[in-house]
């Protein structure tokens, strides 16, 4: 039986243990009043196996939410990009805040841009749409997989180890803003001509689908609903799609006005082919926001996606 928040209790707060985890889950819950902050490691935290054979970003997430279910935690916040894209049973995402920087960024040890590396240097990424972008921009790179926290990454520009140093390293530029180390990036890429992971720079928040009523509009009061929109149409295209965390697909909402502005790319994982659909409607709702994600897939699809990446839905 879960455990019931007490009355004047503080708010538990579930999340992962790295830094970044608990610098966004820290900020965030501030704004629920008192919270104590209650660490989780989870199977993707434990291993250094690339994600894809680990069952994807999916490891990130369900030992968070084991503690959300069996009452350890009242609340758990998740990097919204983390998040399987099928709803879990018994949990409710209830509020997405305002988006932090949604770009990738690039740190080299010189500070240097991409375009100024030199030939043949190691960038390193754990991201198979990073690794086509990068490809795709300079075919010479050697792409260099690599996992860990954002410390851990960094510290590979200044390896003392020739085999594992590597000259460049792309990564979230939200990440390097909440740790306080944005002035590391050398370079910060355009949405327009380099767009992210769906959802990349927000932050999703879920609790038990039995919480009570109160604890429910505690938490969503901090929802930004054209954040959480442009969240939805962007993670729906990879719903859509059947893509994987092996599939390199980037996708980037934003607001124009009253109408949502849904860019969605596929490339091919060796940075040899791209498709970009971007497509314009009203989304004032999370319905629309959702069809919106639905034509955008359609057209990709339509314009042979599955033949360009991995997709589960080529037919």
């Amino acid at each position: 039986m879960n455990a019931l928040l007490k009355p004047g209790a503080p708010l538990r707060v579930g999340t992962r243990a790295s830094a970044l985890a608990v610098a966004q889950s820290s900020a965030v819950a501030a704004r629920f009043g008192p919270f104590e902050l209650i660490t989780i490691t989870s199977e993707g935290d434990r291993s250094s196996t690339p994600l894809a054979s680990m069952g994807g970003t999916g490891v990130f997430v369900s030992a968070l939410r084991d503690a959300l279910r069996d009452g350890r935690v009242d609340v758990i916040v998740h990097s919204f990009k983390d998040l399987p894209t099928a709803p879990a049973d018994g949990i409710d995402l209830i509020a997405v805040p305002e988006r932090a920087d949604a770009r990738d960024a690039l740190a080299t040890r010189d500070g240097i841009t991409l375009a100024r590396l030199p030939h043949g240097a190691r960038v390193g990424t754990g991201s198979p749409r990073r690794r086509a972008q990068l490809l795709s921009a300079r075919p010479d790179l050697e792409v260099v997989g690599i996992r860990g926290n954002v410390d851990t990454r960094l510290g590979r520009l200044y390896d003392a180890d020739d085999d594992r140093r590597i000259d460049g390293l792309v990564l979230a530029a939200a990440g390097l803003e909440r740790l306080g180390r944005l002035g590391e990036a050398s370079e910060l890429f355009d949405l327009a001509a380099w767009p992210t992971a769906p959802a990349q720079g927000a932050l999703a928040i879920e609790v038990r689908s039995d919480a009570a009523p109160a604890l429910r509009e505690r938490i969503s009061a901090v929802d930004d609903p054209s954040t959480r929109r442009a969240a939805i149409a962007e993670r729906g295209v990879l719903s859509r799609l059947e893509a994987g965390c092996s599939a390199p697909i980037a996708a980037h909402a934003a607001l124009r006005g009253a109408d949502l502005a849904l860019t969605a790319s596929v490339f091919a994982p060796d940075g040899s082919g791209e498709l970009t659909v971007v497509q314009t409607a009203p989304a004032d709702t999370d319905a629309a926001a959702s069809d919106l994600a639905d034509h955008v897939a359609a057209e990709l699809l339509d314009r042979g996606a599955a033949q360009l990446a991995p997709l589960g839905a080529a037919g």
